[in-house]
């Protein structure tokens, strides 16, 4: 069971969920349990699923704006998310899009989009993804920005092309990073629409993981992206403060993920106990384990607008244990399942290849083991 812990001082009173949180369990077991199958071998996209979890308000709790108590409660977030991914990764990480993009809003400078897009994102009638894994790298250096823009009268035209960007759809937003030539070069960010003229989605090829994810290339031919949607000009300040949020928020994915595999060893012990046990994982040690981690990421995520780089360290070593954590409890999983996990229908072997996108994702095990080197050495 997720617990609520109480907040570190300065974090806030504890923001109990068990009502939502009960309805959510009760949506992701008769609305998206029955897809799993089909959302993971057929690449079925939950989006009614998405729909619905936000209307219960899965997609608000780190949105102060948007609570009538004013409050942030981004441990609340990633909660949801875990009762999502302990089912289906795939859709716990489509809606860690969604959250992420309402976060980019929440922190902007933009009322436009705080009055005629935000309200939308956070109850899951507008779906929207992140278009932040380029410049993320590009921040650690480790590629270079892959989108231009150009002043012009109003806004910007923006041109260049995203490889890949999920919780996508034709009337989907995503918050991109692109860089402004001309006497004044900078980056700045700005929310787009799918449906906005000059740009287009193009089909990825096939993964062997979270095809239900509706992941796109992103086509920018002069797209013009008006002064209203920018979401942050300066740039760096703004990323300092939303970086520890996106960063935490991703651990919902992970922590469920981890869930779903003790649920998997706990089962297949049901038979398998008197063999199991010569195992090196049991359930127990990885239930200690998740709860560790659990108890961390909830402390961090009570106060994630502390832009430090003290703290940002903290929150990145975090992000490493859980992928290096979901690694371990997926393989424990398929050991303590067998050959029976190994068929194609088995929740064990699809767990596993979830477990890697968590360990590839941006910021990757190796992208995350870089900055963490970096924010050392200083």
């Amino acid at each position: 069971m997720l617990e609520t812990i109480d907040r570190p001082s300065g974090g806030g009173p504890p923001m109990p969920h068990a009502n939502a949180d009960a309805a959510l369990r009760e949506l992701t077991r008769t609305e998206l349990a029955p897809l799993t199958a089909r959302i993971d071998r057929e690449g079925h996209y939950a989006e009614e699923f998405l729909r619905e979890a936000g209307a219960l308000g899965a997609f608000s709790r780190h949105l102060p704006s948007q609570r009538p108590d004013g409050q942030m409660d981004l441990p609340g977030a990633i909660q949801a998310m875990e009762i999502i991914s302990a089912e289906c990764m795939t859709t716990g990480f489509s809606a860690w899009c969604q959250n992420a993009c309402a976060w980019y809003v929440e922190n902007s400078d933009s009322d436009t989009l705080k009055r005629e897009v935000l309200p939308r994102l956070a109850r899951g009638e507008a779906l929207g993804g992140t278009g932040l894994s380029n410049p993320m790298k590009w921040l650690a250096g480790i590629e270079d920005l892959k989108l231009v823009g150009e002043r012009v009268q109003g806004g910007y035209v923006v041109s260049g092309a995203l490889p890949w960007v999920s919780n996508l759809g034709p009337d989907h937003y995503f918050g991109a990073i692109f860089r402004v030539q001309g006497a004044e070069e900078r980056p700045l960010m700005a929310l787009v629409h799918c449906g906005d003229p000059g740009f287009r989605l193009t089909t990825c090829p096939t993964f062997t993981a979270l095809e239900g994810s509706r992941t796109y290339g992103c086509h920018f031919d002069r797209v013009f992206v008006p002064d209203a949607h920018v979401l942050a000009d300066p740039l760096p300040e703004y990323i300092q403060r939303i970086r520890p949020g996106f960063v935490l928020l991703q651990m919902g994915m992970g922590l469920g993920l981890i869930d779903g595999c003790i649920d998997v060893m706990r089962k297949s012990n049901e038979t398998l106990s008197h063999v199991n046990c010569y195992l090196d994982d049991q359930v127990g040690e990885m239930e200690e384990l998740l709860a560790d981690a659990r108890q961390a990421c909830y402390h961090l995520a009570a106060a994630p607008m502390d832009s430090s780089d003290d703290f940002f360290s903290d929150v990145l070593q975090l992000r490493l244990t859980g992928s290096e954590l979901a690694l371990k409890a997926s393989q424990s999983a398929m050991l303590h399942a067998g050959a029976r996990g190994y068929l194609a229908s088995a929740p064990a072997q699809r767990k596993l290849r979830e477990s890697y996108f968590v360990a590839i994702v941006t910021p990757a095990i190796k992208h995350l083991r870089k900055e963490l080197a970096r924010l050392h050495s200083q």
